[in-house]
């Protein structure tokens, strides 16, 4: 286990003193996961049809630079996971906004599907290895008790951005173009992304002498020590003077190594990358799906909204919801309303039928994007989640990454997207079954003793 620090940090003066800092990391999180959705799926869905139109190339061709970046963020991650758990997010989404920023400008310029394979692939890639697992790792860092509706706050900024983003581009997107649409976006993360990331991510609130979930700063008058509140400090200054970093929760973390060869991982990484190839399949071809079935552009984009927005509003409840029921359920009813909306979105003809899936859907993300957020800590505690993190993102990333891809294959092969959509149902139903086989680990014994 990780020790503490040996000496207390100050924190940034752009937060109100009395108010606990890990509401900080949580809302510039949501602020940040708005500003970096143009690199998933519901966003880039929005593009598919244009970009296939003007450049002539097909879904497969365009589908590559969405699998590229995902393969290439999954890659990334085992090496970021070690660097934020021990030093923390900060510097890392800093360069992950700018580098985003150039990547998408990039796009705009492009003329050769490689081009866009390689600026498009390394957004997502940094994207997903820097803002993605930062974000989560930050917050769970901060968060146990809370954890759920913490880590809620900051998924509601990525679904919520990607159910506004596309209503926002859409004027853009058909008064200019998709090429001009990439510049706005590019600018976006250029500012919304790395300022934040710098002035308030943190690393972890022993750092700076508090515990999770709020406990105040110690501090220590002459004759005693007290808390900002002004009660007696519980964790008395060794040396007899300054201020002294409480231990870090009774939580237990277990590390990498303890848990590689245990089955429960393994179900977790099957249920992951089962539900994430499906997930990412619909979330890229939902919206083109609907444009081949006759319904307009502009209704198109939005069931993107209905189902991005009910994520968002849903997820507050999710939060709650996780902090008191086992986020393996959690997960495992997400995926029966992902199953739900599976069987409406192969028979939806009509703009009301696109509606129903999008709601459908929407409730299945919202309860899925939280429970994957706050999986690995709530298996395997707080301090090694990073590593634990960046030793599954490439397995379950390889994996994943199949569904996009595959779906896009079967479109340009039969002319329908039903086989897909039909797979994407089984292998939402197979995840299920991992999760429900991903019992949690026991405490080790020496470990209880010693709480």
């Amino acid at each position: 286990m990780e020790s503490g620090p040996a000496r207390i940090q100050q924190l940034p003066r752009l937060w109100p003193s009395r108010a606990y800092y890990g509401w900080a990391i949580v809302f510039t999180s949501l602020f940040i996961s708005i500003a970096q959705v143009p690199m998933y799926g519901p966003v880039f869905s929005v593009f598919v049809k244009p970009i296939a139109d003007d450049l002539g190339w097909s879904r497969t061709t365009i589908t590559v630079a969405f699998t590229v970046g995902s393969l290439g963020g999954a890659l990334l991650a085992s090496a970021i996971g070690p660097l934020v758990d021990r030093y923390g997010a900060r510097w890392v989404m800093g360069g992950t906004g700018m580098l985003v920023a150039v990547a998408l400008l990039s796009v705009a310029a492009m003329s050769e599907p490689w081009h866009f394979w390689l600026a498009y692939g390394t957004a997502r890639t940094v994207s997903v290895a820097g803002v993605g697992l930062g974000t989560t790792v930050a917050i769970a860092n901060w968060f146990i008790r809370m954890r759920g509706r913490a880590i809620a706050i900051r998924a509601a900024g990525q679904r919520g951005g990607q159910a506004i983003m596309p209503l926002l581009i859409l004027p853009v997107l058909l008064g200019l173009g998709w090429r001009e649409a990439f510049i706005v976006l590019g600018v976006v993360a250029a500012l919304f992304i790395s300022l934040p990331s710098l002035v308030y991510i943190r690393r972890r609130p022993e750092d700076y002498g508090l515990r999770p979930d709020g406990a105040a700063i110690v501090t220590r008058t002459a004759d005693t020590q007290h808390s900002t509140s002004g009660g007696p400090s519980p964790y008395p200054s060794p040396s007899g003077e300054g201020t002294n970093p409480p231990p870090p929760s009774a939580e237990y973390s277990w590390t990498l190594g303890e848990v590689r060869s245990t089955r429960t991982l393994w179900m977790l990484i099957a249920g992951m990358a089962s539900g994430l190839a499906a997930h990412i399949a619909i979330n890229v071809h939902a919206v083109a799906n609907f444009q081949d079935k006759g319904i307009s552009e502009g209704l198109t984009v939005t069931v993107v909204s209905i189902y991005t927005g009910t994520a968002a509003v849903s997820m507050i409840g999710w939060g709650v919801l996780v902090e008191r029921v086992h986020v393996r359920y959690v997960s495992m009813v997400s995926l029966a309303l992902f199953v739900l909306a599976m069987g409406v979105l192969i028979v939806a003809e009509t703009y009301p039928m696109a509606v129903v899936f999008g709601v459908l859907f929407g409730l299945g993300t919202g309860g899925w994007t939280v429970a994957q957020m706050i999986m690995i800590p709530n298996y395997f505690g707080r301090l090694h989640a990073g590593s634990i993190k960046g030793f599954i993102s490439p397995i379950e990333g390889s994996l994943g990454i199949s569904g996009p891809l595959i779906a896009a294959a079967l479109f340009d092969a039969t002319g329908s997207y039903d086989t897909a959509f039909m797979g994407a149902a089984g292998a939402f139903a197979v995840a299920c079954v991992a999760f429900y086989l991903a019992k949690p680990l026991r405490v080790p014994s020496t470990a209880m003793a010693a709480a």
